[in-house]
């Protein structure tokens, strides 16, 4: 494909021919645009010499990367490299699925993406979610580094999934995603916001930034005539709700508050929760195969994104009765030996941590147990946060290690205690898992937080094999032989 193809910016009628894009130096190969591009850790345009030596042909860059490209190849400048490099991949790559929605918010976007896909499964179309899991389908799973991936990785992702039939696909708009401009040019027929707690403050420079960074899907990415669905429960939703009428988008509030998609009732059962809702003046009643209130959130927010584009109400509510929980999110894996369940999810903030205990209290006869940790190089004053909601929401409290990275564990350890109560602190997370587990009794509930669906533990620059599910699992059988 010609430059000229891609971008207007042709420098005295120099059209080289384009085999590939790369913002990564290390990639780079003959023919190809190499996007030099402002870094958290580094410059792009530090590495541009070498990606010419590696046979580049046309570099985007910012204005201050122009003197370090020189004469030698195609420039191509832009103030605003991120997004342009987005419109870039976006035509390199072609083609789109037809129907394609994105989700937001700082929890949920996992669950959203992964029902959305499954009511649209229900309903005989082919579908794909992508990001934190990987991209899913009903074949496969295709694990991701990112759960926003690079503007060229999302438009080569979107064409294999055109070329392979798939032509409906959610996805996760991370804060990182939005404020990095990796969706701008994807075509979004619909868009939600979840909820808004503190996140990622290690890289945003404020709060309000981080709130800015989620807009940016409404105010930006998704046009004028998308779909905008809110979670009006969430103290967050008049600024995004106000802003999707401000473009014109169609508007659905869901929730208890919700005027459009409106939970009514709910009661918890054994084996899941009960739900009425009213949509349009008509009543549904649904049996949600998942427990918790943020759950029964989640799936009216994934059904109102189909629902804005297609379907029946009584089909795509009804599919709901059929849905299975993301990988990892308030996923029950075992019971231990004395029959009390094990349950494991990703929870790693102070809203997180409180709703899943909050979610799973209505099912606890006995003792609620936690047992979760804290990230290393990652926003530290959320750390007493979590221990104190904790400590408030849970009975029995086990303080151990996620994922400490370069940081020192006992010091990351040592700020969640500091408001974590009578908090048990042990610093291994198998052995924390297994204590827990084998001090429950029938009529408790344990939570095992902060991980998820990970496959592995970060200490240092190391990732070691570890998974909290094989872990309670393999504990749980453990404990069951020797009793």
């Amino acid at each position: 494909m010609r430059l000229s193809a891609l971008t207007a910016d042709i420098v005295a009628g120099r059209d080289p021919e384009i085999a590939g894009l790369s913002a990564d130096s290390r990639t780079v190969a003959p023919s190809f645009l190499f996007a030099a591009l402002p870094g958290v850790n580094a410059d792009g345009g530090a590495f541009v010499a070498g990606a010419v030596k590696k046979g580049a042909v046309a570099i985007l860059g910012s204005s201050a990367a122009r003197e370090k490209i020189g004469s030698q190849v195609v420039a191509v400048i832009d103030e605003n490299p991120r997004q342009r490099l987005a419109q870039i991949a976006a035509r390199f790559h072609g083609k789109q699925p037809d129907t394609i929605v994105a989700v937001t918010g700082t929890n949920g976007k996992t669950s959203v993406a992964s029902f959305v896909r499954q009511i649209w499964t229900h309903l005989g179309r082919r579908a794909a979610s992508v990001g934190t899991i990987g991209v899913v389908t009903e074949a496969k799973t295709k694990p991701l580094s990112h759960t926003t991936p690079d503007p060229i990785e999302i438009h080569c992702i979107l064409a294999e999934l055109a070329g392979e039939g798939i032509e409906h696909v959610a996805f996760e708009a991370s804060s990182h995603g939005l404020a990095q401009y990796r969706v701008d040019a994807v075509t979004l027929k619909a868009a939600a916001f979840t909820n808004l707690t503190r996140d990622h403050l290690d890289y945003h420079p404020t709060f309000e930034a981080y709130t800015q960074a989620k807009l940016r899907l409404f105010g930006e990415v998704l046009s004028s005539d998308g779909a905008a669905i809110i979670n009006a429960d969430s103290p967050s939703a008049g600024a995004f709700e106000d802003l999707a009428r401000a473009r014109g988008q169609r508007v659905i509030m869901v929730g208890e508050s919700g005027r459009d998609l409106q939970l009514t009732e709910r009661s918890p059962r054994d084996d899941g929760q009960r739900l009425v809702v009213r949509w349009k003046r008509r009543e549904h009643r649904i049996q949600l195969p998942l427990a918790g209130a943020f759950q029964a959130s989640n799936a009216l927010i994934a059904a109102a994104l189909v629902l804005s584009l297609e379907g029946e109400a009584a089909d795509v509510l009804g599919a709901l009765e059929t849905i299975k929980g993301a990988p990892g999110r308030l996923e029950k894996v075992v019971v231990s030996p004395k029959g009390a369940p094990v349950y494991v999810d990703y929870a790693h903030t102070p809203d997180a941590i409180e709703t899943v205990l909050r979610a799973l209290r209505p099912h606890t006869e006995g003792k609620l147990w936690i047992v979760f940790g804290c990230g290393g190089d990652r926003d530290p004053g959320k750390r007493p946060l979590m221990g104190a909601a904790a400590a408030r929401f849970a009975d029995r409290v086990i303080v151990t290690d996620d994922n400490p990275r370069t940081e020192d564990a006992a010091l990351i350890r040592r700020a969640v205690l500091a408001t974590a109560g009578a908090a048990l602190e042990i610093g291994d997370r198998a052995k924390a898992i297994e204590t827990a587990i084998a001090s429950l009794d029938a009529r408790d509930v344990l939570v095992v937080a902060g991980k998820g669906h990970e496959a592995g533990q970060i200490i240092g620059r190391e990732t070691k094999p570890f998974n909290d599910t094989d872990v309670a699992r393999a504990t749980a059988a453990r404990l069951t032989r020797a009793s």
